[in-house]
């Protein structure tokens, strides 16, 4: 079953009052909007984005209320939409920057090092693959990638592999590619508190649908997508992201245009992590534009 991250700290900074126009950026399951949407009743409106086409099947019972829109867009272009479709401002914006549990087990695109699946890793239908990135690129950039995107302490041992490797044969699923970075580490890798596999997958998936990217491009956009008075909260769930989101945050604070909502991070509480293991690593930020 999914569960939504930080739920109650989410809906204490948007604050989603009757007949408001609220944007969930990352639809995934449907969780948050189900919160928002009963917050804001039946006068108001909740747009949701999804790049994943499959988010729409997650949650039938959301998509046959009316005053739902779901739009399988990047979030990254949520300025553009609202302009093509000369939709006003929203009173709030939400963005979960979390991996859905869901896209890791059913989507069929090697997401996971668990499962044997063709190496893709695309939210969306365009854009490179993790199959031509680990099969094409240069050693040097895979050293990059995997460095600077997965926080990764041995990114050369890891490029040298796969590079060596793909000389034998093309490494076509996630459990190959899998093998080839355990094989690169030394066996009490992080004293075995994560797969070894673990931030090579991050940082390919994070560079194949431009992530660190996306996130800048709608935090950039905030002026044109939340109203003044609106309220915006991002979750994160890893340093990268959540580097971003603080400095931005920050920039738009010092330059007048928004006042922040928690100067603190807000974390999961004990409970919600023994209910939810995933919310271990969750970070909340919020803002309010001026």
């Amino acid at each position: 079953m999914h569960i939504p991250v930080l739920l109650n700290e989410v809906m204490e900074i948007l604050k989603p009052q009757k007949g408001e126009f609220f944007i969930d950026g990352t639809f995934g399951a449907g969780g948050h909007s189900e919160k928002i949407l009963e917050a804001i009743g039946e006068k108001g409106k909740l747009l949701a984005f999804d790049w994943d086409p499959k988010a729409s099947e997650r949650n039938i019972i959301i998509l046959e209320k009316k005053n739902f829109t779901f739009a399988n867009v990047n979030y990254a272009n949520a300025k553009k939409f609202l302009q093509e479709n000369n939709l006003p401002k929203a009173d709030g914006l939400l963005l979960d920057l979390g991996f859905s549990s869901d896209q890791l087990e059913d989507s069929g695109k090697g997401f996971s090092f668990k499962k044997d699946e063709p190496l893709v890793m695309s939210y969306g239908e365009s854009g490179p693959t993790a199959y031509e990135v680990v099969n094409t690129y240069s050693e040097e950039k895979l050293l990059e990638i995997i460095k600077e995107l997965g926080e990764e302490r041995f990114p050369g041992r890891i490029a040298r592999v796969i590079v060596e490797n793909r000389q034998k044969e093309p490494i076509k699923t996630s459990l190959q590619l899998a093998r080839i970075i355990r094989s690169a580490l030394p066996r009490n890798y992080e004293k075995g508190r994560i797969d070894p596999a673990t931030r090579t997958f991050q940082a390919l998936r994070i560079y194949v649908n431009g992530e660190l990217e996306n996130i800048k491009k709608i935090l950039g956009d905030l002026e044109s997508i939340v109203k003044s008075g609106g309220r915006v909260a991002v979750i994160s769930f890893h340093s990268l992201e959540d580097r971003i989101v603080k400095n931005i945050f920050r920039d738009l604070k010092k330059s007048g245009k928004a006042e922040l909502l928690n100067k603190k991070i807000i974390s999961a509480s004990r409970d919600e992590i023994s209910n939810n293991p995933r919310s271990r690593s969750a970070k909340l930020r919020g803002l309010k534009i001026i």
